[in-house]
């Protein structure tokens, strides 16, 4: 499945493998598929997927929210909007399979455009080797979530700054389209703003004095382009305060896993790369222009901060690089190939091929989230005692969403704020156990819905006026009795 083209680079004749870019792309597709589990390991997409039905459903985009009994009618927007309207209506088409499909279509999409992208300024095989490292580092973070619905966009949107930059020239305006959509799809567009100006510095670095001003004034104007165009959403510029509402959370962040720093006590994937590519450079020598080098300083402290921003650092700072590369090193130069064809026929055939793999595959077998996530018998036995006020753990507000149950809490974390999520936290946590019996009384719950390994399981077990009506290796459900005074009782062990 190749189509050779030759061309002359450097005086020299070259022969590239042209679709090496689509094979990268229909690889990542069925790897993808095969393993489609573990893309819907994540709670959140039973809410992402309950708020797109709901904007399907009223044509229309919330704007307060209508699923806690702590924040009902507060202020909320979703971001997001548009990738929960595709994954609501890939569920709805195919269920957890038409999740699998669209999400493993948009991850496979952004790996084929990383690897065309590659293949201008690397031979096949070193882009293959840099795809490859890719997919290891983005992999545990290739789930059911809008962020992947964006990363094909994010490739575009970084791929043609880049390009643009190394040129010395302004960005085409074709690029807008792709920020209106980076807006719509999820908040990370926020970032591609931000590239604007990184790259910006790069072009004007790499534009002579005589053309420094026009430059300069150019890219301006793109950037102001770009903006507006990021405004144009159901909710405005309020898309951009919602990032900002996120980035804010401050102490908060550290609760949620992908918003953690990178634990570095124990050797990882990320570790090794960064501590690779840092040897790598010493040794061969590389240099880039000094906006490049605070680029690639900026990615790898974002990677670090936090979790999520691994995929970000693994897909962009390729893009960074291999043009500087390229033309630093001969070997590499050589081996590119400066044009590649669209192999219209090769699309054809592979998009066939796969469609007629996914549709056999899926007939054979069922996609079900992974244990611990759907909580399907504990969220039934609250249904079946009627429960309105569920005390729930933070991962498990997805579930009750997606059953119609009012949360008490979930993923959306910019709608509770900081001391919200902290307080709920510390209280499940028994690290004040007043606290914990006054939530329960002051919100007047009626049901809680917990982790078996919380502390606060241990203590309605034993608690008066409690009693547990379901457990399972996932999930606990308690139920209030009757409107005593909390009274703990002894153990009897």
């Amino acid at each position: 499945m190749s189509v050779e083209n030759t061309e002359r680079i450097g005086g020299r004749s070259n022969i590239a493998f042209a679709p090496a870019w689509l094979v990268a792309g229909a690889g990542v597709y069925l790897l993808l598929l095969i393993r489609g589990d573990s893309l819907l390991n994540d709670p959140d997409m039973f809410w992402q997927i309950k708020v797109g039905q709901w904007i399907l459903a009223h044509h229309a985009v919330p704007f307060t929210d209508i699923y806690s009994f702590t924040r009902a009618g507060e202020p909320w927007i979703s971001s997001s909007w548009l990738s929960q309207v595709l994954f609501a209506q890939a569920y709805d088409f195919g269920g957890w399979a038409g999740v699998v499909i669209l999400t493993a279509l948009a991850a496979a999409t952004a790996f084929a455009l990383l690897a065309h992208a590659l293949c201008r300024f690397l031979p096949p095989l070193q882009a293959g080797v840099v795809v490859c490292g890719v997919l290891v580092l983005a992999m545990p973070h290739l789930l059911a979530r809008p962020h992947v619905l964006a990363m094909p966009v994010m490739i575009g949107w970084a791929s043609g700054l880049a390009s643009a930059s190394g040129r010395g020239k302004t960005p085409s305006q074709w690029l807008l389209p792709l920020m209106i959509l980076w807006a719509n799809l999820h908040g990370g567009f926020v970032f591609g703003l931000v590239l604007v100006g990184a790259f910006a510095l790069d072009a004007l670095w790499n534009t002579g004095a005589a053309q420094r001003t026009r430059a300069a004034l150019g890219w301006t104007l793109f950037a102001i382009a770009a903006f507006g165009a990021s405004c144009l959403t159901p909710y405005g510029w309020g898309s951009l305060l919602a990032a900002r509402n996120i980035l804010g959370l401050g102490e908060a962040l550290s609760l949620i896993g992908e918003w953690r720093p990178v634990d570095f006590s124990r050797l990882g994937a990320f570790e090794v790369c960064l501590l690779g590519l840092l040897g790598l450079a010493l040794y061969r020598g590389v240099r880039l222009t000094p906006p490049r080098v605070l680029l690639t300083i900026g990615l790898s402290q974002m990677a670090m901060a936090h979790n999520r921003n691994i995929e970000v650092f693994a897909f962009l700072l390729p893009l960074v690089v291999a043009e500087p590369l390229s033309a630093q090193f001969a070997a590499l130069r050589n081996g590119a190939v400066a044009r590649l064809p669209l192999p219209t026929f090769w699309l054809a055939v592979v998009a066939f091929g796969l469609g007629g793999f996914s549709a056999a595959f899926t007939a054979g077998h069922s996609y079900v989230p992974l244990a611990g996530k759907s909580l399907t018998g504990a969220v039934q036995a609250l249904k079946d005692q009627g429960a309105r006020r569920v005390l729930n753990d933070y991962d498990f507000g997805g579930s009750l969403i997606a059953a119609d149950v009012p949360v008490f809490i979930d993923g959306r974390t910019e709608l509770y704020g900081e001391r919200f999520v902290l307080a709920h936290h510390n209280a499940i946590q028994l690290r004040d156990v007043g606290k914990f019996l006054s939530l329960l009384d002051g919100y007047r719950i009626d049901a809680t819905l917990l982790d078996p390994a919380s502390p606060a399981v241990h203590l309605l077990d034993r608690l008066d006026g409690w009693r547990r009506v379901y457990g399972d290796g996932d999930a606990v459900v308690h139920m209030r009795l009757a409107n005593t005074a909390p009274k703990i009782r002894p153990a009897l062990d």
